[in-house]
């Protein structure tokens, strides 16, 4: 284990857009709110956190030739983040569009993203990846790959730890055949359940076992502000997040939950202080306007005492 270890984040990088909506939203009419864009992507948005936690970071994703990839492509060097993205000059960079309530919480989420589903898996193949693939300590992937990609990455990590964000419940269904390949898997419960073929309204004590079914070594199951599952070895347990009253933003708060957790496992904690310290920084992500938050280490360890012990066994 390292203080600074080194991750490849392979996936989304892309131009995040977030709707706010003035007073009440209202289904079906005109919401007056305003508009603001900037960069996120889950599995850059992941590996900014880690990075804030102490880790070096290289990030492969695929953009296109136009104003919204060149704002990419800034983003990731002014993150001190090495970039082995490809550039596709007739292609437009993928987007997501997030309309939020007043309060932060998500109304609806739009993905355009088809560069994603044609370029990944060649890149794959390229040597850019493979040469950097060997001086990593460990590697990242979000659902935004197709699912042929994703495996592929799985047969080319070696011993390393994968981690993997489901993204969505449309796309992390793409990650089932490489499930048993994972360090740890970060997903919500809507995700959860679509991975585990359960009703969109199964109960909580449903999801646990059903995904501890699925051959997963370890993962994180989040909820919005309600409690965490925790699955390790077949094991449940709980960790409730301690209460932010401040929410200005709750987009990103997932990923910087994977970003540090697996930053701190990789420093050596183990799973479950680490999800706590990963907590501890989504906590202060959804107190900022953006959507990876700044803190250092002084600010992530005062706000860790905030956060509670994890219950279960």
């Amino acid at each position: 284990m390292t203080a600074h270890p080194a991750i490849l984040a392979v996936g989304g990088a892309h131009v995040d857009r977030r709707g706010v909506v003035s007073g009440p939203y209202r289904a079906g009419a005109s919401n007056p709110g305003t508009m603001r864009e900037e960069v996120g992507g889950g599995a850059f948005n992941a590996l900014r956190n880690a990075c804030l936690a102490g880790a070096r970071g290289a990030m492969l994703s695929v953009r296109g030739g136009d104003a919204a990839g060149q704002m990419v492509e800034r983003a990731i060097i002014a993150a001190g983040i090495s970039d082995l993205s490809a550039t596709f000059l007739d292609r437009s960079t993928p987007s997501y569009t997030a309309i939020l309530e007043e309060s932060g919480e998500l109304v609806c989420g739009f993905a355009d993203m088809a560069l994603y589903e044609l370029a990944f898996d060649k890149q794959l193949r390229r040597h850019p990846f493979r040469d950097a693939l060997g001086g990593m300590d460990g590697v990242l992937a979000d659902a935004n790959l197709p699912q042929a990609a994703l495996e592929r990455l799985a047969g080319m990590v070696g011993g390393r730890p994968l981690f993997a964000i489901g993204v969505s419940p449309a796309k992390v269904t793409r990650l089932m055949p490489i499930l048993g390949s994972l360090s740890v898997l970060f997903l919500n419960r809507n995700e959860a359940r679509a991975l585990t073929a359960l009703a969109p309204d199964a109960p909580d004590e449903a999801v646990g076992p059903a995904l501890a079914a699925t051959g997963l070594a370890r993962a994180v199951v989040t909820a919005g502000s309600g409690a965490l599952l925790l699955l390790e070895d077949g094991r449940l347990a709980t960790l409730t997040p301690p209460r932010t009253p401040n929410v200005r933003d709750v987009t990103g708060a997932g990923d910087s939950l994977a970003g540090v957790t697996m930053a701190r496992m990789l420093q050596g904690l183990d799973f479950r202080e680490a999800v706590r310290h990963g907590i501890a920084a989504a906590s202060l992500t959804i107190e900022s306007e953006t959507v990876v938050a700044d803190f250092g280490e002084t600010e992530l360890r005062k706000r860790l005492a905030d956060v509670p012990e994890v219950i279960g066994a």
